[in-house]
This record gives C-alpha cells, structure tokens and sequence, in this order.
C-alpha cells in the first residue's frame, strides 16, 4: 500500500428520483448490482455494495429517490433515504446539470446539512450538458449547502469514476476493512433475481403500471446437474394490472422472463429454470404486513 493509510467507511448516495444513482453506483463497484430504468421509484430499499481499493473500502449506500410519499410504500422509501444521511460517514449527493431546487431535494439538503456529515456533489450527466450549465448547478448547490469536494461524472458512460473514488476514500475514517476485499455486495442472489425481474417489468410495461409492480421469490433450489430452479410472482394490485403483465397469449410475461434469465444466469453464473407467475394482491403499497413480507424494512449496518 506503499504506506498510505487505509480508509473505510459508508457513503450514502442521494439525490432525486431518476437522477441517474443506481446507474452511477454500478459503475464505481464496476458490477450491475443495482436495477435501473427511466420510471420513477425504481431503487425501493437501502442497497450496499461494496468497492475495495489498495487505498481503502468504501461500502456505498444506495437510497431511494427523493420524491412526495403518497402511500406506506413511497413512505418508507423516504424514511430509508433520510435516515441513511445520518448512518453514514460521507454523504454522495448526485444532481443534474440544472438550477432548480425542489421541495423534496430541499428537504433532503435540510436532512444532510443536520447531520453534519461531510458531502461531495456529483454532477451526472456531464457529457450532455455545457460547461456553464454544470458551473452554474455547481454554484446552486454550493449556495445551499456546505459541499467538501464536486466531481462532474457521467453515469451512463463511466466518466471520472476513478476520480470520484479518490475524493470519497479521502474523506473516509481511517480503519480497517469492513467486508473482505472480493465482497461486491451483501445482497444475497434470491434479492438481486427478484429486482432484476422487477426491473424488466419496468422496462416492458405501461406507464400506469409498474409503481404497483412487486416481485416474490418463491422458490430458489439448486439441482444436483447445475441448474437452477426459481419461481418467482409479479404482484400487482389490480386485475387489469394483472392482463397487462401477461399480455395477449402470455407474450409480455414471457419477454420478461427472457430477459430475466439471461440476467439472472450471468449473474450466478449457472443456467436458469424460471417460472413467472402473477398474483394480485390489491393495495399491497399500502399494507405494512405486506411490505415487510416483500422486505421492505430498514437495514442495520454490520
């Protein structure tokens, strides 16, 4: 480590919905642990991932978007995403290339300014936008809250990633290694199969539909020969969502579970037998038991 000191720690990323987080978390861990699409509420819970260095490790914490909760489910996804400001050691607020504030980044940026911890301010998206348009997002936030260091990154491309990994593992404690260094994630691969099939319902449903789309892996059992077995249901909360979902002759169900496959078997690297089934369960956003039976529930750190 040519005697530099070894850092490690937690850094919670932040932001709007659909500003690009789970995208950029991806590519700093260099693995798709995270689903992503252009619907908003896609991250749901408290993910973390793990990226080890000869400088330090950085266990990034990836919350849901900032948004209005409007039901128990979008409720508890603002909960996590305020409460992680405060378990963290460096907080990684990413934002667009814009001048405007609203009312739910307001608020998180009153949350980040009461913790006291130290931010760093990711402006995505860096290679669509002019340098005077990023200069001046830089001056907005810096004028609303204390900002340590700003890195202009491109979450889709992997522009300065390396830089970004740098500046955070600076402001980290110093300590020792919190998971081993061949660690990517603590999520276990029944959590990842389930979000990836979330993820391409998302991807290949209607607008009206995939906020009320959950997914239940049901069973998850490994055959003597290599294969893999997995039921998994798509919940939704109506039984029009329900036609939807299946689509005419099952043709939407199966490109779902096409896609999820192929993900899933590079994921595990082993071949995949997936069932899908959908099941409504009608309000389920709004039941606690439910949620919880999802895993919708706050996470301790290790």
């Amino acid at each position: 480590m040519n005697g530099q000191t070894f850092r490690s720690g937690f850094v919670a990323i932040v932001g709007r919905t659909n500003v690009g987080k789970s995208t950029l978390m991806n590519h700093l861990i260099g693995m798709k642990i995270a689903i992503t699409s252009n619907k908003t509420q896609t991250t749901r819970r408290r993910l973390q991932t793990v990226f080890t260095s000869e400088r330090g490790q950085i266990v990034f914490v990836d919350t849901p978007g900032i948004h209005l909760a409007r039901n128990a489910l979008s409720q508890y996804m603002d909960n996590v995403a305020y409460k992680s400001v405060s378990d963290v050691d460096v907080i990684l607020f990413v934002v667009e290339p814009v001048t405007y504030i609203g009312k739910g980044e307001q608020q998180m940026i009153e949350r980040i300014k009461a913790s006291g911890k130290p931010v760093v301010l990711a402006v995505n998206k860096c290679d669509t936008a002019p340098a005077q348009d990023i200069d001046k997002a830089v001056e907005t936030y810096s004028s609303a809250l204390k900002i340590e260091k700003t890195v202009r990154v491109s979450a889709l491309k992997g522009i300065n990633i390396d830089e970004l990994t740098d500046v955070l593992t600076d402001l980290l404690p110093e300590g020792c290694a919190l998971y081993d260094e061949d660690t990517v994630t603590d999520e276990t691969e029944r959590d990842i199969a389930a979000e990836i099939i979330r993820e391409k319902a998302l991807r290949n449903l209607r607008d009206e539909v995939p906020h009320g789309v959950a997914v239940s892996i049901v069973s998850f059992k490994d055959r003597p020969d290599g294969l893999v077995d997995i039921d998994a249901e798509i919940i939704c909360e109506k039984d029009s969502h329900k036609g939807i979902i299946i689509g005419k002759g099952g043709s939407r169900l199966k490109k779902i579970g096409t896609e999820s496959r192929k993900d899933i078997e590079e994921l595990i690297e082993a071949r995949v037998n997936l069932k899908l089934f959908v099941k409504v369960r009608r309000d389920w956003r709004q039941n606690p038991l439910i949620l919880k039976d999802l895993g919708y529930t706050e996470r301790e750190h290790p």
